[in-house]
């Protein structure tokens, strides 16, 4: 059997939760990955860790806003300030970090696509070590595993006194895989603004419908699985904006 059941560790008499102190790492690599490639777009540390200050609150607050929305739970105002409690959804956090992006391009006269080419090569970096905390937070996990044979990690994972897919793990496989091909494909020149960015969204959005037909603690809205329902409509909106982003591309050489 393979399984944590500590969730935290004392640290000068601090009680710290391996969930946020991952979470946390995960921020941290991609704002340093971030500062990294910046120039491959022209922008710069400083330009980053400026851009850090507006996603890094908005993006924990996406996140706090969606799960709560999507829950079907009833919270009082101080129930969704207490994010330490748990209940955080990726998409939210997406969401608050690209509307952050929005703002911080429109208030320091960015080109969006220049932000956000950065952005997405951090963020997936970071979702993909953030997804390593749904383990020791107990949560992300798939429907139920049954056959004895399949019983095993990392394949599945023993929580709340079964054994599940260990969908956090497939994610954040995945994403790993998704960085390894944005940054190549980065450092090898894709110089067309919005590809990098179009292909997050493609990338993602497809593994992440996949991977929720499975998840066995999705948030629902009715009857249908909310971030299945959005991950359709993200790739959707990649694949038109590549369209786009090429046709305009064809037209100017012509």
């Amino acid at each position: 059997m393979f399984g944590f059941y500590d969730t935290y560790f004392k640290f000068f008499g601090l009680s710290i939760t391996y969930y946020g102190l991952i979470v946390t790492i995960a921020m941290l690599c991609g704002v340093l990955i971030a500062c990294k490639i910046s120039k491959l777009r022209g922008l710069t540390s400083e330009d980053i860790l400026l851009l850090a200050c507006y996603v890094l609150p908005l993006a924990v607050i996406g996140a706090r806003l969606y799960y709560v929305a999507f829950s079907g739970q009833n919270y009082t105002f101080l129930e969704i300030l207490q994010v330490w409690n748990g209940g955080l959804a990726v998409y939210g956090g997406v969401i608050g970090g690209a509307l952050a992006i929005v703002l911080y391009c429109a208030i320091h006269k960015k080109n969006f696509f220049d932000v956000t080419d950065i952005a997405v090569v951090a963020l997936i970096l970071g979702q993909g070590i953030g997804r390593i905390a749904c383990y020791f937070g107990h949560c992300c996990y798939g429907i139920e595993v049954t056959n004895e044979s399949l019983q095993w990690f990392p394949l599945s994972v023993y929580v709340h006194g079964a054994w599940h897919y260990s969908t956090f793990f497939y994610e954040s496989f995945c994403n790993f895989m998704i960085f390894g091909v944005l940054l190549f494909l980065l450092t090898r020149k894709v110089s067309t603004r919005g590809v990098i960015s179009s292909l997050y969204l493609i990338c993602y959005g497809t593994i992440r419908c996949l991977i929720e037909t499975i998840r066995g603690d999705s948030l629902y809205i009715g009857i249908f699985k909310v971030s299945q329902l959005l991950s359709a409509l993200i790739v959707l909106a990649g694949i038109i904006m590549l369209i786009v982003i090429y046709v305009k591309k064809s037209k100017k050489i012509q």
